[in-house]
């Protein structure tokens, strides 16, 4: 199937059109108004500083259930020795940069462009990016950030300076949603490290059903707090 070529109206084609790597739609924008349509039809930005926008839609897709999440025994007995302190949205734009330089397997990342930076920074200014800090004293110790649409949490990336920092914030995030009974959390494409959570792999068709029910739900939209 073609890639798509996006023009200025705010448009995507169906997700299932997608290439067989996810690859469905290329150029447009990063507006507000572009980005939230393309989460809400379970369509994401990815792309490298240089290259035109690249929208995609992976066939299966990779999502934590709250209810099914685990906590691996190691992680929970370090949780109790409560080294860090956790925060939401305090610290946005610390941790979206944080991510564009190092994630949570300690690799340098280059998708996460300024361009980037600014969008979801804007889409945080409005209430619907969100993030989570874990601190170690008053530094950054890890965090993650995500958007948030109806009873979904779309995960964008995570990173650790200091070991298990993304775990806890991991962590506590989803102790929030199952608190605000979301339905899912959208990790995108498979991962190890997100596996011994309890993250796997639903067809598309079964995902866009599971986005299409949770979108029916009001967005929680606005700064977070674990308080």
């Amino acid at each position: 199937m073609p890639v798509y070529q996006l023009s200025d109206k705010l448009l995507f084609p169906p997700a299932e059109l997608a290439e067989k790597d996810g690859l469905l739609a290329i150029g447009g924008d990063l507006s507000p108004e572009r980005l939230l349509l393309a989460y809400s039809n379970g369509i994401f930005p990815w792309y490298s500083e240089g290259d035109p926008i690249l929208w995609w839609s992976p066939s299966p897709r990779f999502v934590i259930m709250p209810g099914e999440f685990r906590i691996p025994k190691r992680l929970s007995r370090f949780m109790r020795q409560k080294k860090f302190s956790v925060s939401m949205d305090k610290a946005f734009r610390k941790i979206i940069s944080a991510c564009a330089t190092i994630d949570s397997r300690g690799e340098k990342g280059t998708w996460i462009t300024d361009e980037m930076i600014e969008a979801y920074c804007q889409l945080h200014h409005m209430g619907f990016a969100h993030s989570v800090e874990c601190w170690l004293d008053d530094e950054l110790a890890g965090g993650l950030y995500g958007i948030s649409l109806g009873g979904v949490f779309f995960g964008e990336s995570m990173f650790s300076i200091q070991t298990n920092g993304s775990k806890v914030a991991l962590v506590s995030l989803v102790n929030k949603l199952l608190e605000w009974n979301f339905d899912m959390i959208d990790c995108q494409m498979k991962t190890a490290h997100l596996m011994q959570f309890g993250a796997r792999e639903i067809p598309g068709s079964q995902f866009q059903k599971l986005l299409a029910r949770s979108l029916s739900r009001l967005t929680k939209i606005g700064k977070w707090t674990l308080g």
